[in-house]
C-alpha cells in the first residue's frame, strides 16, 4: 500500500491552527526520542568516562536511533513491510531529529559549565530542560513547514 500524505492531510487547514497543532504534535514526538537518546547517551558517556565530543556523538546516535523506533511503532502496527517502515520513518523524522540536535547540543556546548557538570548536578539538568525547551520552539516551525508541503510527519501522519 503506497501512502499519499496529501491525501492523509485533507480535510485539514494546511496554513492555519490544524497545521500548527499537527507541527507541535510531530516536534513531541521528536523531542520524547531526544531526550531518551541525550539522557541516556550522557548517562553512559559520564559511568564510562568519555569526553565532550564523545558524550554528545553517543547522545546524538541514541537521539536519532529512539526517535525512529518511536516513528517506527505505529508504522509497524499497521503491519508495514520493514523496509517501507525504515523509509517512512528516515522521511518522517530526520530532518526533526537533526534540527533538535543541532540546536540542543549547541545549546549545551555554549553554556558555560554544562558539559562539565554531572548527572548527579541540577545544574546539568537545568541546562538540558532549557536546551531541550528551547530546540523544541525552534524545530516546530521546522516541522510546520515540512508538513505544510507534505514531508517530515505528514508522511506517517495517517498511521498515527
Amino acid at each position: 500500500m503506497e501512502y499519499d500524505s496529501h491525501a492523509s492531510m485533507e480535510g485539514h487547514d494546511h496554513t492555519g491552527a490544524d497545521l500548527t497543532r499537527t507541527a507541535i504534535s510531530a516536534t513531541l514526538h521528536c523531542l520524547t526520542g531526544c531526550a531518551i537518546g541525550e539522557v541516556l547517551g550522557m548517562a553512559l558517556a559520564t559511568a564510562w568516562g568519555w569526553g565532550d565530543l564523545a558524550s554528545i556523538a553517543l547522545a546524538v546516535a541514541l537521539a536519532f536511533l529512539f526517535g525512529y523506533a518511536l516513528a517506527s511503532i505505529p508504522l509497524i502496527r499497521a503491519g508495514l513491510p520493514i523496509r517501507r517502515v525504515i523509509a517512512l520513518a528516515l522521511a518522517a523524522d530526520t530532518v526533526s531529529i537533526l534540527t533538535m540536535e543541532i540546536i540542543d547540543n549547541g545549546i549545551m556546548l555554549g553554556i558555560p559549565g554544562a558539559m562539565d557538570t554531572g548527572l548527579g548536578d541540577v545544574g546539568f539538568w537545568a541546562a538540558l530542560a532549557a536546551a531541550l525547551f528551547i530546540a523544541f520552539w525552534i524545530t516546530v516551525p521546522v516541522n510546520r513547514w515540512l508538513i505544510s508541503r507534505g514531508r517530515g510527519h505528514a508522511v506517517v501522519h495517517g498511521y498515527h
